[in-house]
């Protein structure tokens, strides 16, 4: 009965995309904004399950039923120069069960900041350009929310600092690939508790050692004019911790491993030009200790040149 994270750097427990402008600005992608645009804008993002892995057995739980997870972001992006972007992100989650005693979470989560740099861009075949991106984020707890309450918690209360490396084929015609992979270390959270048991051990302590992550996106689209419609691949790799125990609650430091398919429209109006829209809904097909979610996303970007 665990929360899926979805996002790739962060390793928060809710979906949390930078995204909304045709660009996208995402942190796995290889747009970036021109120099001296600011854009700002608003997402929002519906997660619901009822069916998760506990360890590798796929299960349901009539104590907590369906999990839903609401989540509305502010974004921000800015293009320093026209190879480097800085980005930031501010959720803020809600978090509900629709059976059994436990009562859902609400509050400000994690704040991340993040730079993205184009290391190249240059011609490749007579087809396209490629181009490599580098990206380095952080992320750290934005108030004082509780880890210790999976799946309601509204997110993991870890710090991290994470590095992704992302080349993209953008072809003359519209199509384009890209490849992204990102390595995320976090640091230990501290639970409201003297001890804890997990993954066949007891611990007489309140700090614990959370696992690093390993992740990789893979995506494909079309990007021409005022449209672009990619479709991602994304695998998680959580390099350590253990599984849920049967019949018990998930633990902050679980092995979350997850696979995900994910489909989205982003379009830019004509009027107001500089205004963007977004939707987009993705479905965790594989997992181990995550919930095998459905999400639906909208988001709204503007870009302000000066």
């Amino acid at each position: 009965m665990i929360s899926v994270r979805h996002s790739h750097e962060d390793t928060v427990v809710f979906s949390l995309v930078l995204a909304a402008s045709l660009s996208a600005q995402s942190l796995d992608d290889a747009q970036l904004l021109a120099r001296r645009t600011l854009g700002a804008g608003v997402s929002y993002t519906h997660e619901d399950w009822s069916q998760y892995w506990e360890g590798t057995l796929s299960r349901s739980n009539g104590n907590v039923g369906s999990v839903s997870t609401q989540t509305v972001t502010l974004l921000s992006a800015y293009g320093v120069t026209d190879r480097l972007t800085v980005l930031a992100m501010l959720p803020y989650v809600w978090t509900e069960a629709s059976q059994g005693p436990l009562h859902g979470m609400h509050g400000i989560q994690d704040l991340t900041l993040g730079a993205k740099y184009r290391l190249l861009s240059t011609p490749f075949t007579d087809q396209g350009t490629l181009r490599a991106i580098v990206v380095a984020a952080v992320g750290t707890p934005a108030s004082d929310y509780t880890p210790d309450f999976l799946p309601l918690a509204i997110g993991l209360g870890s710090k991290r600092a994470g590095g992704r490396l992302t080349l993209n084929f953008q072809a003359h015609q519209g199509w384009f690939l890209n490849g992204s992979a990102g390595y995320t270390w976090r640091g230990k959270v501290t639970l409201e508790r003297p001890s804890y048991y997990t993954n066949g051990r007891l611990y007489l302590t309140n700090e614990v050692k959370m696992p690093n992550v390993a992740d990789y996106v893979f995506t494909a689209g079309y990007q021409k004019g005022r449209l672009c419609v990619p479709i991602s691949f994304s695998w998680q790799n959580t390099l350590g911790g253990g599984d849920i125990r049967r019949q018990d609650m998930p633990f902050v430091s679980n092995n979350m491993d997850f696979t995900k398919l994910e489909g989205m429209v982003m379009y830019t109006l004509p009027s107001p030009r500089d205004l963007s829209i977004r939707f987009g809904t993705s479905q965790v097909m594989d997992g181990r200790n995550v919930g095998q979610s459905t999400t639906f996303s909208g988001a709204l970007f503007y870009l302000l040149h000066f």
